[in-house]
C-alpha cells in the first residue's frame, strides 16, 4: 500500500463505521469459521475434510446471487450439483466407514462432518460480503485483509475468555507446544489470506472456488506421502466429482 501510494488517500477516506460494514461482519464470520474448522481437523482425514471445506463453493454461488444478485451459468449451476453430490456422498460414506472402525458415530458426525459444513456455509456468507466489499464498494483488498485480521483477532481474544483454549493458553503461555514447524500453516494461511483477498475482488468468489479445487489433489498426495494413508474408496469416487 505504501508502494502504490494508497495510504494517504485511505487515511483521508477510512471511517469506522465504513471499515466494521466492509470488513468487520466478514471477519467476525471467518473467526467463528475457523473455531469450526479446528474441531472438525480433529476428527476428520486432511483429504475428506479438503473435499467437504469445498462446499463452500456452493454456498458462495448462493450468497452471491443473494447479495449481489450475480447469477450463475448452466455448466456452473451443473458443477455446483456434481460438488453437492461429493459432499452427500463423502458425509454418508465416510461417516459410516469411520463409524464402524471407531465405534462413535455421533463423534464423526457432529465432531467433525457438521463443523465443516457448518462452516462452509459460513464461508460462503462471508466470501460474498467480501465481493460486495471490493467490488460494489469498492474497499482496498490489502486493506480489507489488515481490517479483518485485526477485527478477527479481537473476535478470538475475546473468546478465549470462556474456552478450553483460553484456559490452556493462560496455564502454559500462547506459544506452548510450538515449533520451527508450526510457522509453516501460519505463514501459509496468513499469504494465503492476502492472495485470496486479491483473487476475490478480481475474479470473484465462486471462480476462486473452483481454482482452489486443485489444492485436493496436492492434498491427496500429501497425506498419502506423510500418513501413508491411500485415500478410501468413498474419496476416490468424490474427488474425480469434486474436481
Amino acid at each position: 500500500m505504501a508502494k502504490d501510494g494508497s495510504i494517504k488517500r485511505l487515511a483521508k477516506e477510512w471511517t469506522l463505521m465504513g471499515s466494521l460494514t466492509a470488513s468487520g461482519l466478514p471477519a467476525a464470520i471467518y473467526a467463528l469459521q475457523n473455531s469450526l474448522l479446528q474441531i472438525s481437523y480433529r476428527n476428520l482425514d486432511s483429504l475428506t475434510f479438503s473435499m467437504l471445506n469445498q462446499t463452500k463453493i456452493f454456498f458462495t454461488a448462493l450468497f452471491t446471487y443473494i447479495i449481489l444478485r450475480q447469477r450463475q451459468s448452466i455448466q456452473q449451476i451443473g458443477a455446483l450439483f456434481l460438488l453437492i453430490m461429493a459432499a452427500v456422498l463423502l458425509s454418508i460414506g465416510e461417516g459410516t466407514s469411520k463409524a464402524s472402525s471407531t465405534g462413535d458415530p455421533e463423534q464423526i458426525l457432529f465432531y467433525g462432518i457438521v463443523p465443516v459444513l457448518v462452516a462452509s456455509v459460513l464461508s460462503g456468507l462471508a466470501s460474498a460480503l467480501c465481493q460486495w466489499a471490493s467490488q460494489v464498494k469498492k474497499h482496498s483488498s490489502y486493506l480489507m485483509t489488515v481490517e479483518m485480521s485485526i477485527v478477527g483477532s479481537l473476535c478470538l481474544l475475546a473468546s478465549t475468555s470462556k474456552s478450553p483454549d483460553g484456559e490452556a493458553i493462560r496455564r502454559h503461555g500462547f506459544f506452548y507446544g510450538w515449533t520451527p514447524l508450526t510457522l509453516i500453516p501460519v505463514v501459509a494461511n496468513a499469504v494465503g489470506g492476502i492472495l485470496v483477498g486479491l483473487v476475490t475482488s478480481l475474479a470473484g468468489g465462486v471462480r476462486k472456488g473452483f481454482v482452489i479445487v486443485s489444492a485436493l489433489l496436492v492434498t491427496a498426495m500429501l497425506q498419502f506421502l506423510f500418513e501413508g494413508k491411500p485415500p478410501s474408496v468413498y474419496c476416490l469416487v468424490a474427488l474425480p466429482l469434486v474436481i
